[in-house]
């Protein structure tokens, strides 16, 4: 890149660098997706999950602290949203952990890190170095625009089989029917804020970069849950035939 591109070019260019690796093409989701999970394997990823997403507003408060003064759109953004997880309504970690003790886990073994994964704890890891270390508005494009923009795509495909298939009612899916419409507002907040404070090439190329390993962070944490909990009971030839977009994942 030579030169900066302009907004619309930059837009285009973020989304470009999270299409193709999306969780929804993780052999997990694409299980979840049609049905052929568990309760008992719905439990592990919720036992995960709470790891992962327990944090989100720790690592948004490590951005914030870092955001420049001057920066009050992209600072208001991130407490309100911090809000949101933590103390506006309900708590999402407890729409979480409501969601996991109907999937037969309890609140005990979901806040005790001893139960999440290596490649959980590995995200985990990563988000929080992120939030810490990077540049605040690299920072938001790697956590907001790579991670939780995903959201909305993701749980659209699997909240309706948690009705329809695995008999869960509407109060113990709420955490996801939140999420659908939260985090395509957050996510868009996030695009928004990385095009008008990522101007220069070298701070493109790096929101460009960082949305490209958030997007294959989960996509590798989704597609670990598979591996450790789930492909000795549920082989990928078993599963529904995938939608066109999600053809040709391979083994991933």
């Amino acid at each position: 890149m030579t030169k900066p591109m302009n907004p619309d070019e930059f837009r285009t260019a973020l989304e470009n660098a999270i299409k193709g690796k999306s969780a929804n093409k993780s052999p997990f989701s694409l299980a979840w997706a049609s049905g052929k999970l568990s309760r008992d394997h719905l439990s592990r990823w919720a036992e995960n999950h709470y790891h992962y997403v327990g944090p989100f507003a720790d690592y948004l408060g490590y951005i914030y602290a870092r955001m420049p003064e001057g920066y009050v759109e992209a600072k208001d953004f991130l407490l309100a949203n911090m809000y949101e997880e933590e103390i506006g309504g309900d708590r999402h970690t407890d729409l979480l952990i409501r969601f996991g003790e109907a999937c037969g886990t309890s609140r005990e073994r979901m806040t005790d890190p001893e139960n999440m994964s290596p490649t959980t704890r590995g995200l985990q890891s990563w988000c929080y170095a992120v939030a810490m270390r990077e540049d605040p508005i690299v920072a938001v494009a790697g956590l907001v625009v790579g991670l939780e923009s995903q959201v909305p795509s993701i749980y659209r495909k699997q909240t309706p089989t948690l009705r329809d298939s695995y008999g869960f009612s509407d109060e113990e899916v709420e955490f996801f029917d939140l999420h659908i419409v939260s985090d395509e507002i957050h996510g868009e907040r996030g695009y928004q804020i990385v095009l008008e404070h990522a101007r220069t090439v070298e701070m493109q190329e790096r929101c460009l970069k960082i949305c490209e390993v958030g997007a294959q962070m989960r996509l590798l944490y989704t597609t670990a849950l598979y591996n450790d909990y789930v492909a000795e009971d549920v082989k990928l030839g078993r599963i529904a035939p995938m939608e066109p977009e999600l053809a040709g994942i391979g083994g991933v």
